[in-house]
């Protein structure tokens, strides 16, 4: 058969991931002869042939690509006559307004670990990497992922690297951050009184130092971490204070697997992520306590595996089973990255910093996951995730959803794909609206985006509605529990009407007030509310969501009146008597009372009334201790009232009767899960009952519930609904920017905007 030359595109994350080498050694295998190259739409490949020997490159090509990428397209086409000699792995170049995929960061490789036991010139080297492993995201300034265009170009490769990176055979063939100990990057520990190079006497010092309870900070892959002895009572509840954390748990990274199975229970499921090249924080049923201070007396753990080559180095230092191992910032501030921030700022909370002289280019906070339902959940979408894109079936060309104030991520649209940022956090400090800033500024330099429309939350008073508005560029207000919605049928690819159930604490409203338990029947285009819980007063406004205690004070006023006797009510026997009676006045007198029907302002007042939790130390505090106390095998429910507002006030009448007749807590909360969940089942059977449509969109924090979550799947899929869930995104607002973006492309496609 005659050949001739053809030329083949790859479009998805084909850089930074070992791919050109791989398509190298490929050649080889059939014989081909051509080049490979990069590009900043993704990686070419010319090569003389037949079309069979092409079809079956490109079949093995697919099949056997390098795990972490990921390839979205092949296409190959005959093109003029070439000839070429032997194959070859040509320059990069920078060609177009296209832009490829850039791979996320990558766990050590167990590869690399052994060769920091047994090659000469990285004997312990603590930033080992390879193809297959290491920096990536954090690490590149601008596309093609090439070594210049890294933090690593200040670092030159020795002969013994170089002659690596340029042997086929080797597994650092094209690695961009190859390196070692005699031309890589260094670790420094600093503190008050020194600064030591040395890294052995690095390692022997942290060891010792946590050994002793003292609190470490270590520059981590996207930004710094503060480590302590996670079975040191007084060293973690030392790092809660001065990290100004007050009562949200730690996560803890143990040694290994073993280590781990001793204090939590794991799922196949569950380990698959957590040794993931990814390396999640995976949320884990608590088997034995470390020590109380970590999550002080909930049942569930965050657990995550050593991913950095200098984990692996201090462990076989350390004695213990596992480290506190929690972000290197003050509480609500955004993860340290720069060094001078970290000795400034972080000296004030770690009693030794450790650090290295490459720099991270863009932060990144560790990812959390869990596991329900045989899925996994993403609860924060961060480093091992981002940049990586959603393909959707949408143009989203040139639009910036902008998110939510909490828990903000913003979602830049190239073509078909989504591009989401990492976790930027609360938008309420000036910190974390600098670091949103910079990182839009940077992702839209770095994938070539101009954008041209902004979607932004309807609440006027957002951080984010304020940035778009300011812009200058066309907007578009999205009404919050819509974008939860669109969130959902986004990563489905869904263009069609679904019911959708969207259950939160806060989402401004279309008539001004705090939405948050909406049973939808929506499209990508508009939606109409067919069912929400009653609003409930909160008294003081964003105060009662902080204190519960002043919710159910006001829930007690409804039913009970002015004459209410406190005393009956334990919950409120601790609180001031000041303090109650002020407030008890303002609610008679109805002053300065907001309304909310957030689902979460629910679970708030039900835990104050259980006096599990009067005051929320941190956020959801209340509905994570009260699903902390379900009792298992509970089937009975409350009663409520469903019709277009679904009241529940008889549910507070039949949880007090139940509390003066001594019922548990514990039943009583399942209880009251079980009416969650069997309104939502109720509502949606109703709405497909008088319309027709089976699909159901579940999103929302409430949904992070893994009782609420697991049981309204299991009762929807039950009834033969099609129900479908964030997977790729968290449920909670991280999630919100995905769902802005595919609104504002449908409703640009029918040119509403």
């Amino acid at each position: 058969m005659t050949e001739n030359t053809y030329r083949i595109d790859i479009k998805g994350r084909v850089q930074g991931v070992g791919f050109r080498p791989f398509v190298y050694r490929l050649a080889k295998k059939f014989g081909l002869n051509g080049w490979v190259l990069n590009d900043n739409s993704g990686v070419t490949i010319k090569v003389n042939s037949t079309l069979t020997v092409v079809e079956s490159f490109i079949a093995e090509l697919r099949t056997t690509a390098p795990v972490i990428s990921s390839i979205q397209s092949v296409s190959f086409f005959p093109v003029d006559e070439e000839d070429f000699h032997g194959f070859t792995i040509i320059e990069s170049q920078d060609k177009s307004t296209e832009v490829t995929e850039i791979s996320p960061d990558i766990a050590v490789c167990p590869d690399c670990l052994r060769d920091m036991e047994s090659q000469a010139h990285r004997i312990n080297y603590p930033l080992i990497n390879c193809t297959n492993c290491g920096p990536r995201y954090s690490i590149i300034k601008t596309v093609p992922y090439d070594r210049p265009n890294t933090s690593m170009t200040v670092f030159p490769m020795c002969e013994t690297c170089m002659a690596e990176y340029r042997d086929i055979a080797d597994r650092r063939f094209h690695a961009q951050p190859v390196a070692c100990n005699s031309c890589g990057p260094s670790y420094f520990l600093h503190d008050r009184k020194v600064e030591i190079n040395d890294l052995n006497e690095i390692i022997e010092r942290a060891a010792t130092l946590i050994h002793s309870g003292k609190i470490i900070a270590l520059k981590g892959v996207g930004g710094y971490q503060l480590l302590c002895k996670a079975t040191d009572n007084e060293a973690v509840a030392r790092l809660r204070k001065r990290k100004k954390r007050d009562s949200k748990p730690f996560a803890v990274m143990f040694r290994n697997v073993d280590a781990l199975k001793i204090f939590a229970a794991l799922n196949d499921g569950e380990e698959e992520s957590l040794t993931s090249w990814q390396r999640p924080i995976v949320l884990l049923k608590q088997k034995k306590e470390l020590c109380f201070e970590i999550n002080r007396g909930l049942t569930s753990i965050g657990a995550i595996l050593p991913y950095m080559p200098f984990h692996c180095l201090l462990f076989r230092k350390l004695r213990i089973p596992a480290l506190v191992f929690t972000s290197g910032n003050y509480s609500n501030e955004p993860i340290v990255k720069d060094d001078a921030e970290a000795k400034s700022k972080l000296s004030t909370i770690a009693d030794t910093i450790i650090y290295y002289n490459r720099e991270i280019e863009n932060r990144s906070d560790d990812s959390i996951v869990f596991h329900e339902n045989k899925q996994s959940f993403m609860i924060r979408r961060s480093r091992g995730f981002v940049p990586q894109s959603i393909k959707l079936n949408l143009d989203v060309e040139g639009i910036l959803g902008t998110g939510g104030e909490l828990k903000n991520t913003f979602c830049l649209g190239k073509g078909n794909n989504a591009i989401l940022s990492p976790y930027i956090g609360d938008l309420e400090h000036v910190e974390a609206t600098d670091f949103f800033r910079s990182t839009q500024k940077h992702f839209k330099e770095l994938f070539r985006i101009r954008p041209s429309l902004l979607a932004h939350d309807l609440h006027p008073n957002y951080f984010t509605t304020r940035f778009a508005q300011e812009s200058g560029l066309e907007c578009l207000a999205v009404q919050h529990h819509h974008a939860h919605i669109a969130s959902v049928m986004a990563e489905h690819q869904l263009d069609e009407k679904v019911i959708g159930i969207a259950l939160d604490g806060t989402g401004y409203g279309t008539d001004g007030k705090i939405w948050g338990s909406e049973i939808l029947l929506a499209d990508l285009s508009n939606f109409e509310r067919k069912f929400h819980f009653r609003y409930l007063p909160l008294p003081g406004g964003d105060q009662a969501i902080k204190e519960p205690w002043r919710i159910m004070l006001a829930i007690l006023h409804q039913l009970h009146g002015d004459n209410l006797r406190m005393d009956d009510f334990e919950f409120l026997r601790d609180i001031q008597k000041p303090k109650k009676e002020l407030l008890w006045q303002a609610i008679i007198n109805n002053i300065n009372i907001a309304e909310s029907c957030g689902a979460g302002r629910y679970f708030d007042a039900v835990a104050a009334l259980l006096n599990i939790c009067s005051v929320n130390r941190f956020e959801a505090e209340a509905p994570i201790r009260l699903e902390n106390i379900v009792a298992q095998g509970i089937e009975e429910f409350y009663p409520v009232e469903i019709q277009t507002e679904i009241s529940m006030m008889n549910m507070f009448r039949f949880i007090i009767e139940d509390l003066k007749t001594k019922v548990s807590t514990p039943k009583i909360s399942a209880k009251f899960h079980n009416t969650i969940f069997n309104i939502v089942v109720h509502c949606a059977e109703n709405i497909r009952s008088d319309v027709g449509i089976n699909k159901v969109a579940l999103s929302g924090g409430t949904f992070q519930n893994r009782l609420i979550l697991r049981n309204t799947m299991k009762r929807l899929e039950g009834l033969n609904f099609e129900v479908f869930t964030n997977c790729q995104v968290p449920m909670n607002d991280g999630g919100l920017s995905l769902g802005q973006l595919a609104i504002a492309a449908k409703r640009r496609s029918e040119k509403c905007v």
